[in-house]
Formats: structure tokens, C-alpha cells, sequence
């Protein structure tokens, strides 16, 4: 089951995404349909079959998204001991090889590797939640357990 919690940002990237469907690209794609459903006989009309899938598709995640948003509690703020890790904090840590890594804990819905941001469901950010600087915490990966040293905890956005 995913964590209901969510960072403001990833509240308001969900909320526009879900505005963004619903405002222009399912009028756009309903439009679609029923110009190709004017088109003639339904059962032999690519145009048709596509939209009506890409229409289910968009259906599907309106109501992912309208469930989802119901669920999420927005977690805004510093903890009471900001010296710790945990839900919204960006974490600087050491690998057993001495290679520093930078995560930030969000919500399952705003994960993006990419930018380091893990979910506080991982196994990563399960072993790292509760630490301070210069503990090491044994994080359970798939290849087996490994150990790092947090570095440094933050919640203020990187400048």
C-alpha cells in the first residue's frame, strides 16, 4: 500500500496535472472521437478505435488521480527534531565504496530518480528514516544489505 503522504510541490504537480486533463486534453480528445465516429463505419476506423482507447486511458487516470488526491495528506514543514531524517528530507550519504549519493524522501507519487527523490516506501528511505549525521544505517537492497553514512540532513531546498 503507498504512504498518503505527499510534499506541497508534488500536491501541486498532481493537482495541475489533473486540472490539465480535465480542462483540455480530454475535450481535445473526445473532439477526436466524434470526428472520426463521423467519419462512417466505426468497426474499420482506426482513427475511432485510437481515441476511444486513448479516451479510456485518460478515464483511467482521472480517476487514479481524483481517488488519489482524496487519500494524500499534504506534509508541509520541518519535523521537531530537524536534525533527523525524515519525510520530505534531503540526505547526503556515503556508500561503502566513500561515494556520496543525494536523496530526498516524497511521496510514492513523486518519485523521480532522476533528481535523487526516492519514496519514503523504499527500502532506501526505510533505513535511512530516523538517522542523523554521522550515523550509518544498513539499508536491505535486493542484492543484499548495504551500509551508509549519512552526511548531511537537510529540509530547506538546495540553493
Amino acid at each position: 500500500m503507498k504512504s498518503p503522504h505527499i510534499t506541497p510541490e508534488g500536491h501541486a504537480t498532481l493537482q495541475a496535472e489533473l486540472q490539465h486533463i480535465w480542462r483540455e486534453k480530454r475535450p481535445a480528445v473526445v473532439r477526436a472521437l466524434a470526428d472520426a465516429a463521423a467519419e462512417g463505419d466505426r468497426s474499420e476506423n482506426a482513427e475511432y478505435i485510437y481515441r476511444k482507447k486513448e479516451l479510456r486511458e485518460i478515464d483511467r487516470r482521472l480517476r487514479y488521480l481524483t481517488k488519489r488526491m482524496d487519500e494524500l495528506q499534504v506534509v508541509d514543514g520541518k519535523p521537531d527534531d530537524p536534525s533527523r531524517v525524515f519525510f520530505g528530507a534531503w540526505v547526503t550519504v556515503a556508500d561503502e565504496a566513500g561515494d556520496e549519493h543525494e536523496y530526498r524522501i516524497v511521496g510514492s507519487d513523486e518519485v523521480d530518480s532522476g533528481r535523487g527523490w526516492i519514496s519514503a516506501d523504499s527500502p532506501m528511505a526505510r533505513g535511512l528514516r530516523g538517522k542523523a549525521v554521522d550515523d550509518v544505517a544498513v539499508v536491505r537492497l535486493p542484492a543484499g544489505p548495504a551500509e551508509y553514512e549519512i552526511l548531511a540532513v537537510r529540509y530547506a531546498k538546495p540553493a
